[in-house]
């Protein structure tokens, strides 16, 4: 088995998607083998997006993914859990998000698109150790 991170943001929390969004991954097959819900610190949410920390939407990232709580989860599955999960979640931009796909059923804007999962396996586990440090990643 295989594990990557999964943040259903403060928009998807706060329009009440978050059972329709775990549902869909659970019907994948995929499993949500911790979680919680909360808000996610300014240092963790920076360290988080560290890569985007000389783009002129940093801050914007920061304050958004901030502004209430979010629900964080360790996702596991078969190999490519990574792939798997951002397949359902489908493209960053809404409006370019396949029918079918968490962003091309329920996101409208690129800024508020509902879900982050890791976009490689490097990414899940530097991703699950800093909110999850007690967990395993292989």
């Amino acid at each position: 088995m295989n594990k990557t991170l999964l943040i259903v943001k403060p928009d998807a929390i706060e329009r009440k998607l978050l059972g329709e969004i775990i549902s869909r991954i659970e019907k994948k097959g995929l499993k949500i083998l911790k979680g919680y819900l909360g808000i996610i610190s300014r240092d963790i949410a920076e360290n988080h997006y560290q890569e985007h920390k000389s783009k002129p939407f940093y801050e914007e990232l920061v304050k958004f993914i901030t502004r209430g709580p979010s629900f964080v989860a360790v996702v596991e599955g078969p190999n490519d859990t990574w792939k798997i999960l951002r397949s359902l979640m489908g493209a960053t931009d809404p409006l370019e998000a396949a029918p079918g796909t968490i962003r091309g059923d329920l996101a409208t804007v690129i800024g508020e698109n509902l879900i982050h999962g890791s976009d490689s396996e490097e990414s899940a586990k530097r991703e699950i150790k800093l909110f999850f440090p007690d967990v395993q990643v292989d």
